[in-house]
């Protein structure tokens, strides 16, 4: 399309110059599946991280992109202790010169949307969550790093202060927040104080086929980090002989998952992807404990056609449909995982069809259709077009 020119936003007669930021690249988890369906959209545009350190094959996932990297990159042991760069990840953002660009699009759980740009540019924020360990979680962040006590304590409370009192500030650098989930939307507004559109993260749906028969096991699947509840989910089943549980995924806690289990539980350890996907496909339902932003892996087992038993917060209430697509226990114990399964199994009446169909709401197509639509809104905005008027602009 060709569009007016436009002084304001140097957009006269050619196409829109695209940066896009994440705050760190050392793995291929859910942000950075995102990630990839931004960089899909937007393949022209142009990469920036804190650290990249992904392998190749990880790279391929993100269309081969090679990010541009801050100097953190190369300070000592970053690639394994790149979190303990923190205190210094804001100085190292606002040093990305994005003066060139027109659109810019963080991807942020951290500090990415901290990136300094001009009236003229237009800068919009998937914003995966405000940093979780500055604000309402950094009792638990600092509990489980065990810095809850003594001089150390008092240096990460410091510290962490000031990182809150930065994030807040550069929220006024966003022009429009997009949120994972209403959960994350309500997060936004608490912390920045702004108004948040929610994009649910893409789900990879069609890698999942729709399974009728289902076996006479329960699976729960996750990395074993103590949120994630796997060992609380494993006490659970340890105190039903007669259910049987398979749990996949490896981590730190993976010792006490395994103190914990009975012989009725089976503990895989790391599985690769077409196990996983196996298990998930015949499992009678998906069991999740984790008080998640948004929680992909649940959206992927409905995509099977296998209900979930989830914890009634976070993005679980936004991903599975009370009594149709799964049911829901109220608080994060054993107890209530027990009376939950109980009720699933006198109660829930299975609709694998339902169940895929509704996981097919989160699907990658979905994502881009709602995300490039949000963008060529946000243009129009900038450059009082209506959205027809901009439709077709080249990105």
């Amino acid at each position: 399309m060709t569009i007016q020119s436009s002084e304001s936003f140097r957009l006269a007669k050619r196409t829109l110059k695209v940066a896009i930021i994440h705050d760190w690249l050392v793995t291929i988890a859910g942000a950075e599946k995102v990630l990839a369906a931004i960089l899909e959209i937007y393949p022209a545009a142009d990469l920036y991280s804190i650290v990249d350190f992904l392998s190749e094959d990880q790279r391929r996932q993100i269309g081969g992109k090679v990010a541009t990297t801050s100097f953190i990159q190369k300070l000592p042991k970053a690639k394994s202790m790149y979190r303990n760069y923190l205190p210094l990840m804001p100085l190292a953002v606002e040093q990305f010169d994005l003066s060139t660009y027109d659109l810019v699009i963080s991807s942020s759980h951290a500090v990415a949307k901290g990136v300094i740009t001009g009236p003229d540019q237009l800068h919009i924020c998937y914003c995966h969550s405000p940093i979780r360990y500055a604000w309402d979680l950094q009792a638990q962040y600092l509990k489980e790093s065990r810095l809850d006590r003594g001089l150390k304590s008092w240096i990460a409370r410091i510290l962490l202060q000031k990182i809150r009192n930065w994030d807040f500030r550069t929220s006024n650098g966003v022009d429009h927040f997009i949120s994972n989930s209403d959960y994350i939307a309500r997060r936004i507004w608490k912390v920045y104080r702004r108004n948040a559109t929610t994009i649910h993260p893409n789900v990879s749906v069609n890698d999942f086929s729709l399974t009728n028969t289902k076996d006479e096991f329960y699976l729960t699947a996750s990395r074993m980090v103590p949120y994630k509840k796997m060992d609380l989910i494993v006490q659970a089943f340890s105190l039903m002989p007669d259910k049987k549980l398979i749990v996949i995924g490896d981590g730190p806690q993976m010792d006490v998952v395994r103190q914990s289990a009975t012989q009725n539980i089976t503990i895989m350890g790391y599985q690769p992807f077409s196990v996983l996907r196996d298990h998930m496909q015949r499992a009678k339902a998906f069991v999740f404990a984790a008080e998640e932003d948004f929680g992909i892996i649940p959206v992927e087992a409905q995509a099977c056609g296998t209900p979930v038993i989830a914890f009634a917060k976070g993005g679980a209430l936004e991903t599975v449909i009370e009594g149709k697509t799964g049911i829901f226990f109220e608080e994060q114990t054993k107890e209530s995982i027990q009376e939950a399964v109980i009720r699933f199994e006198q109660n829930f009446t299975l609709n694998t069809v339902l169940i895929r169909n509704h996981a097919e709401n989160f699907s990658s197509s979905i994502f881009r259709e709602k995300f490039e639509k949000f963008v060529v809104d946000c243009i129009a905005k900038k450059l009082n077009y209506s959205s027809d008027e901009i439709k077709g602009i080249e990105i």
